[in-house]
């Protein structure tokens, strides 16, 4: 059995053909552009590798997950430019004529954590991106976070002290929720420099008080066993251990568990897969729309 992953991001589309960390036969990374280029290009990649019998899709968002839905695999309400309501899962299905799985482009992430990485044995965890914006996903005993839509964490409200980060936010719908403040795009807008350029340790330590209040409210909400932070902003050198820090700092000793205190270098986490997880989560879904 051929299965196929795509991960659909508002920057670019990794696409594999697999089964796993250990065997992706053929893979292609290229630019997210215009619909009907991105989604073409993504077509032909399969078809030129021998076709595929099943294909998962992680996809930016919103998206309409809903399967007995109308605009099921559609790319909803994104504010990127020219991609408001997109047929995707839809057009790969007809495209391509086999089964498509389709979910977020983190909970695709989480699941492949899940079977392979970071998440290994987990029932109940959170997938946290931090790039361009900020995206979350994960599992509740055992099954992909689904609810009315999907998760939207990186739209969730975090205090915001104007005295100390007078910066508005970049959220073109909320201005100041949690990516409007943390995520990549609010890093560059207020220091006027991308995140892999700023050296300024202030402007760190602001970026790990607002990761850690976002972090709190999920702690707090969900209980996840574990959170794996991934995307591009994480990666910086000394984050994670300023963000554990905050963590313990903002719960106040309120959650007994030796996860949050003692053994908090465990449950904050980078993921195991890298930046593999995407796809490689997808095809995971692949291999349910196949059973």
């Amino acid at each position: 059995m051929s299965l196929g992953g795509l991960e659909a991001g508002g920057t670019k589309w990794v696409c594999a053909i697999g089964d796993g960390p250990d065997d992706l036969r053929e893979t292609i990374t290229f630019p997210t552009t215009t619909p009907g280029e991105t989604i073409a290009r993504a077509a032909e990649f399969f078809m030129d590798n021998g076709g595929v019998d099943a294909l998962g899709i992680g996809s930016f968002g919103p998206i309409d997950v809903r399967r007995s839905s109308p605009t099921w695999g559609r790319i909803t309400t994104t504010p990127k430019p020219g991609w408001r309501d997109t047929e995707l899962g839809s057009a790969l299905e007809t495209a391509l004529g086999v089964p498509v799985a389709f979910d977020t482009d983190v909970n695709a992430a989480a699941l492949g954590e899940q079977r392979w990485g970071a998440a290994a044995g987990l029932e109940t965890f959170c997938y946290i991106t931090v790039g361009t914006g900020i995206g979350g996903g994960g599992m509740a005993n055992g099954r992909l976070l689904h609810g009315l839509l999907h998760p939207e964490f990186g739209h969730m409200r975090i205090p915001h002290d104007r005295a100390r980060d007078p910066f508005d936010g970049v959220c073109p719908f909320h201005g100041d929720c949690f990516e409007g403040l943390a995520s990549g795009e609010a890093i560059r807008e207020r220091s006027g420099r991308p995140a892999e350029a700023l050296e300024d340790p202030a402007a760190w330590e602001l970026e790990a008080e607002y990761l850690a209040l976002g972090l709190v409210n999920v702690v707090c909400t969900l209980s996840p066993q574990r959170i794996i932070l991934g995307g591009g902003v994480p990666k910086r050198q000394g984050l994670f251990p300023l963000i554990r820090e905050r963590l313990q700092e903002l719960l106040a000793g309120y959650l007994d568990a030796p996860e949050l205190t003692a053994s908090i270098d465990g449950y904050l986490v980078a993921p195991a897969l890298g930046d593999r997880s995407g796809v490689l989560g997808a095809i995971e879904l692949a291999r349910g729309a196949r059973a």
